[in-house]
């Protein structure tokens, strides 16, 4: 059993005990070069992730891949093994808390991330509705929906139409329309969204498509109402394979234009981000709260922000939770301009 706690011996429960270690970087790849070396470093030996302290002359080193998330302080790229590049010290400490929170849902979304950097959008998007399917069915995201089921339910009112579309000769303006929910991506939005989105693929004459939020926000994530609602992991997987707005919007990516404002958590991030042009207002601000809930980005992020921010960015949005505000996402180029407009 390796340092940093020990797992819980039910494989059905939910892992306990798990943290982080502490390394030289020359020293976690001479243990991962050994015999077996990779299985001291996962949430099932008590490791959550690992913390690196990087070298210059280590920073060409051919490293085998670790398990669990790997951690260092770095104000660019870092070496290929490191999963997460974090801003200061204390980013990364509060990083490695919260994967020892969920360390399985952690372990997923980096070793997803390492895939989907070498792979194509479609490839991409497929293995990351395996990954949300499994961890769906997840002690982690249990736990998380334990914790929420003493909130009172309500019960739906009827709503508007969720998407709003108006066409001006060759431009499509396609609207998120659930204001008074924050625009929470709901499987009835999903819908009425593939439906604009098709609309706009199958009419050669719509040449400009520009995506909206309405109210005070684009988009707050996915409709908390509607987790873990989901039984079957295969019917759950397909559906998402065969209705996916993400998909839509990267086959749309040169017509299309994001227009950003308010909180864009989740989805709302994730979808916009398959445009190929996106604006954001200087109120604008983005979040990636998923592996907080024992899951990881499931509308498609994995395979649309990777591309933008690279791995190492996209694992400390996803792994931190941190807010990230207009002017740091355009250096990064989460966005491509930060504009003003009513």
């Amino acid at each position: 059993m390796a340092q940093g706690g020990s797992a819980s011996s039910g494989t059905g429960d939910r892992l306990s005990g798990t943290a982080p270690l502490t390394l030289p970087l020359a020293e976690l790849a001479a243990r991962l070069g050994a015999p077996a070396g990779e299985e001291a470093f996962s949430p099932l030996a008590g490791v959550s992730s690992v913390l690196v302290e990087l070298d210059a002359a280590e920073a060409g080193a051919n490293l085998p891949p670790c398990p669990c998330p790997v951690i260092a302080v770095a104000a660019g790229e870092a070496p290929a093994i490191v999963d997460v590049a974090a801003p200061t010290a204390a980013d990364a400490k509060a990083v490695a808390e919260a994967v020892a929170a969920n360390p399985i849902a952690a372990m997923v979304l980096v070793r997803l991330l390492r895939h989907n950097e070498r792979a194509t959008v479609a490839d991409g998007l497929f293995a990351e509705s395996l990954a949300y399917s499994s961890l769906q069915h997840g002690a982690e995201f249990r736990a998380w929906g334990a914790a929420r089921s003493h909130r009172p339910t309500t019960v739906a009112a009827a709503e508007p139409s969720p998407v709003l579309m108006q066409r001006a000769d060759g431009r499509l303006c396609v609207t998120l329309n659930r204001p008074h929910k924050r625009n929470a991506y709901s499987a009835a939005l999903r819908d009425a969204l593939c439906e604009a989105l098709n609309l706009a693929l199958a009419d050669a004459s719509i040449t400009e498509v520009v995506l909206e939020g309405a109210g005070a926000c684009f988009s707050a994530g996915g409709d908390l109402s509607e987790f873990g609602e989901a039984r079957d992991a295969g019917l759950a997987h397909a559906s998402r394979m065969t209705r996916s707005a993400g998909a839509l919007l990267h086959r749309l990516r040169r017509r299309t234009t994001a227009r950003l404002h308010g909180a864009c958590i989740g989805a709302g991030i994730e979808l916009p981000a398959f445009a190929g042009r996106v604006i954001a207002r200087q109120d604008a601000f983005f979040q990636l709260p998923e592996v907080g809930m024992g899951l990881i980005p499931g509308a498609g992020g994995t395979a649309s922000i990777l591309p933008r921010i690279g791995r190492q960015r996209l694992a400390y949005m996803a792994l931190s939770g941190a807010r990230i505000d207009a002017e740091t996402a355009r250096a990064w180029g989460l966005v491509d301009a930060v504009e003003e407009w009513r």
